[in-house]
């Protein structure tokens, strides 16, 4: 076993080498005595209450956010449970997450339900010829989740208590109300009433082409909030190597929690020279989708706050091996978005981790997450302890069953 709280499998002795005969491998149910009967997808989209923007639409690079787009799979077992997971996109991709499950997807049925490593596995070659990250593992996200989603009800646990919990509540911070779209008087108010509202944090969005407008922002709310209050910032990938170390500099009177993607996500080593030299944390990740990006950030150090998606890196299973790593090196995480998820996921990771709130995906589910004190509580429901609403029923476009 590691030095983290997630368990790695132990390597098998072969039976030759130990002198045994070897046994009869398991066939698909046999001990769990349940299989896969079938797999629902749905492709839904979300539409904001108003377009929002961060500094990758000031710059030109994208336009603003309007919807947000979900790949739903529901999973059923011959015993009468189901699972639920999504996939999401942000712009675009929804409709290729939903081809490509579509495509994959058959492969499920009449397996054991509990063999979620190895179906991960299955999946992936699959769809072989299009990659192992990306769109191909997002698509496989939603089933993947579903799939744990369902082997938690079946143990009729939280997920967070069948990974094994370090705590019943974590650490949270809101980003919704901090956007550039936002006016700064406003982002002050929206500051002010989620505080009310018990959360434990507040990101502001930064990265405008006129820094001293950053500055004036985050100078506002740090005095509305107080010295102490945790206060993060996030430059949506939108700074060069110089301005983040400029602005890194600049910002660290403020005492922030961390700076986040201050550069191209995909830049570890400039990631690793700021985290080094700046005495504000630096957090990124979030627009990785494998574990392999998220090793070469940790190896390299480039991040105080690793900050992996579940539904981006394909899903649970990945996610566990990207939190063993970042516990091997002793590195905090905070997973970015779909905190319906990563609630349960931060909650089974050993060292303080945050969660990130968003209020914009409860019109999804007929549950809600509750927060006080600062933190937001793990669910006592079985699994990921929601399921889908009438609403997003009927924000569903299209849906098939396997």
């Amino acid at each position: 076993m590691s030095g983290s709280g997630f368990l790695r499998p132990a390597m098998a002795t072969p039976a030759s080498e130990a002198g045994e005969r070897p046994f009869a491998a398991l066939s698909h149910g046999a001990a769990s005595g349940d299989a896969i009967a079938s797999v629902t997808l749905s492709l839904a989209f979300l539409p904001l209450a108003a377009p929002v923007s961060d500094a990758k639409v000031l710059t030109g690079r994208q336009r603003p956010l309007t919807e947000v787009a979900f790949l739903f799979a529901e999973i059923r077992a011959e015993s009468g449970h189901e699972g639920v997971g999504y996939s999401y996109a942000k712009r675009a991709g929804g409709p290729g997450q939903y081809a490509h499950a579509r495509e994959i997807a058959p492969e499920l049925i009449g397996e054991d339900p509990s063999d979620i490593q190895r179906l991960w596995t299955k999946l992936v070659w699959a769809g072989a010829s299009v990659g192992r990250s990306g769109l191909a593992t997002q698509a496989i996200a939603a089933i993947d989740i579903a799939l744990w989603d369902l082997k938690a009800k079946r143990a009729g646990l939280p997920l967070a208590k069948l990974l094994g919990a370090h705590r019943d509540s974590v650490a949270c911070y809101n980003t919704s109300g901090g956007f550039l779209s936002t006016p700064v008087e406003q982002v002050v108010e929206n500051a002010r009433a989620w505080v009310r509202r018990g959360i434990g944090g507040i990101k502001v969005k930064v990265g405008q082409p006129d820094s001293r407008l950053d500055l004036d922002r985050v100078e506002r709310v740090r005095a509305e909030l107080g010295d102490q209050f945790p206060v993060m910032v996030d430059a949506n990938q939108q700074w060069n190597r110089e301005t983040a170390a400029r602005m890194g500099r600049d910002l660290e009177q403020y005492r922030l929690t961390w700076i986040e993607e201050p550069l191209d996500a995909y830049d570890a080593e400039g990631h690793a020279d700021l985290a080094r030299d700046l005495a504000t944390p630096v957090a990124t990740g979030e627009m990785l989708t494998s574990v392999a990006e998220h090793r070469e950030l940790i190896q390299r150090r480039s991040a105080d706050f690793l900050q992996p998606d579940a539904p981006r890196v394909g899903g649970i299973t990945p996610f566990l091996t990207i939190a063993a790593l970042a516990q091997d090196a002793r590195i905090r995480i905070a997973p970015h978005f779909a905190m319906e998820i990563h609630l349960h996921l931060a909650a089974a990771y050993p060292t303080d981790p945050w969660v990130e709130h968003f209020e914009w995906l409860e019109p999804l589910f007929n549950e809600r997450l509750e927060i006080r004190d600062g933190r937001m509580l793990v669910p006592g429901r079985p699994g990921l302890g929601f399921s889908l609403s009438d609403q997003a029923r009927a924000w569903t476009t299209q849906r098939e069953t396997f």
